[in-house]
């Protein structure tokens, strides 16, 4: 994301003859993939195999860093994946191993991928306080320990927008050596690679390089990122650059866009039509916290779940948006990791009514012969109730929809045993009972 516009430039308006370059195939099948990795065709798989497409948004970590709920409120909203801006320490306070490591473990506890990323890198060449890929590296570097065996929860994003409008051209050469670099030091991660021109592309030199950029990574395993801002305001535009990437079977996700921008009117329809055509990944900037005269991207007022904006609306709850497209990643549904998609049962009763409000008990007991730990439960009002106290657990209400965690003293459901919580609520015109529960995301019985 950047806050100043981009120079036009009838680039834009050329075709260019498709990539011609041969693309490096995955890493050798005598070697297990440790985390997420590419699949021949270049999509992006988990080590189980599973397709994975990326539907979350961006959040500003490094500006905000006690605003650690907002991972449990993206994932009640239903996102899959969420991109945590990071500052090496040139431009912005440096976020430390320790703080990496609390990043990683807030969206494993909450089932989200993360995809980390350095933004101090931003528009290198043409904003002066901007540090070069090879500073990324270091940094990276400098917190492995925080990254080492999250291979299958973690994705690696070098740099954001790496390069400006100024000798953009110096991109290819710069990211080939960054990748190799992280794989001289032991990063097996998937690594993310932003584009040039503030991330947006429109001098294609990222489009037209990608092959040798995936040919230089010793394990092959590298995606493109494309930030989609005012550059891509039509539909053309959009489908064109997209699809080139597919049909050159090159990995490509939406980094970054939004619904509108100081250098023009994206097209985020579009944008969201085409990645889902196209079984591509997408992640829009950003959650809240937005300054600088673009506070219109901010999907959630004040970090308020509650309160999303036009933007956070129709990302979320729109056409091809991200409640009705994501799915969580398989590492958290098991088997092969996270906990155990749970067997469960759930009662549900009104214990005391009265004019406007509520108060209600809801039992959730584990069916398995194992313990489920961490969980997340869920379940829509019917009638537009709203949660306004609970005990036994942490709600997130998004609308209808509400998500709860637990509370330290029932973070554990024990083998077929229950845990009880308690709410109040408001209620207007009607008190219907919500029609199904999940656990995990893995539907429930209901009493």
């Amino acid at each position: 994301m950047r806050l100043r516009r981009a120079i036009a430039t009838p680039l834009l308006l050329l075709l260019s003859l498709l990539l011609s370059a041969p693309v490096a195939g995955p890493a050798s099948a005598a070697e297990p993939a440790t985390g997420f990795h590419l699949g021949e065709t270049g999509r992006l798989l988990e080590a189980d195999g599973s397709d994975f497409v990326m539907r979350g948004v961006n959040h500003a970590h490094t500006w905000y860093p006690t605003r650690t709920s907002s991972f449990r409120d993206i994932k009640a909203l239903g996102a899959n994946t969420v991109r945590v801006v990071l500052s090496s320490g040139d431009q912005w306070a440096r976020n430390d191993s320790a703080d990496v490591a609390r990043v990683v473990g807030l969206c494993k506890e909450n089932r989200l991928i993360c995809v980390l990323e350095v933004h101090d890198t931003t528009g290198y060449g043409e904003q002066s306080a901007a540090v070069p890929l090879s500073r990324a590296v270091e940094y990276w570097t400098g917190v492995a320990d925080a990254l080492k065996g999250q291979e299958r929860y973690v994705i690696v994003n070098i740099g954001n927008e790496p390069y400006g409008n100024t000798n953009a051209s110096g991109w290819t050469a710069d990211t080939k050596a960054a990748v190799r670099a992280l794989r001289t030091a032991g990063f097996t991660h998937t690594l993310m690679v932003d584009a040039p021109n503030w991330g947006q592309d429109w001098s294609f030199t990222m489009r037209d390089n990608a092959a040798s950029v995936l040919a230089a990574d010793p394990l092959r395993n590298t995606v493109f990122s494309i930030h989609m801002y005012g550059v891509f305001d039509t539909a053309a535009e959009v489908e064109d650059y997209l699809k080139r990437f597919v049909a050159a079977r090159l990995p490509i996700v939406v980094g970054e866009f939004g619904h509108d921008h100081s250098d023009g009117n994206p097209d985020e329809d579009a944008i969201l039509a085409t990645a889902q055509a196209l079984g591509l990944g997408y992640l829009g900037w950003s959650w809240s916290g937005n300054g600088g005269g673009v506070e219109y991207l901010d999907m959630a007022t004040a970090f308020d779940p509650a309160a999303l904006t036009d933007w956070g609306r129709r990302l979320f709850h729109g056409v091809d948006g991200i409640a009705r497209t994501a799915k969580e990643a398989s590492v958290y549904r098991g088997p092969g990791g996270g906990d155990p998609a749970p067997g469960c049962a759930v009662a549900y009763r009104v214990t005391h009514q009265w004019g406007g409000g509520f108060q209600a008990e809801v039992t959730v007991r584990n069916t398995t012969a194992a313990p489920v730990s961490g969980w997340r439960l869920g379940w829509t009002f019917p009638d537009g109730q709203r949660v306004t106290q609970m005990w036994g657990g942490t709600p997130a209400q998004a609308g209808s929809a509400v998500a709860v965690t637990p509370a330290s003293y029932t973070a554990t459901i024990p083998a077929n045993g229950s845990v009880t919580l308690g709410f109040l609520a408001t209620w207007d015109g009607a008190n219907g009972r919500p029609a199904a529960f999940t656990l995990n995301g893995a539907a429930c019985t209901t009493a």
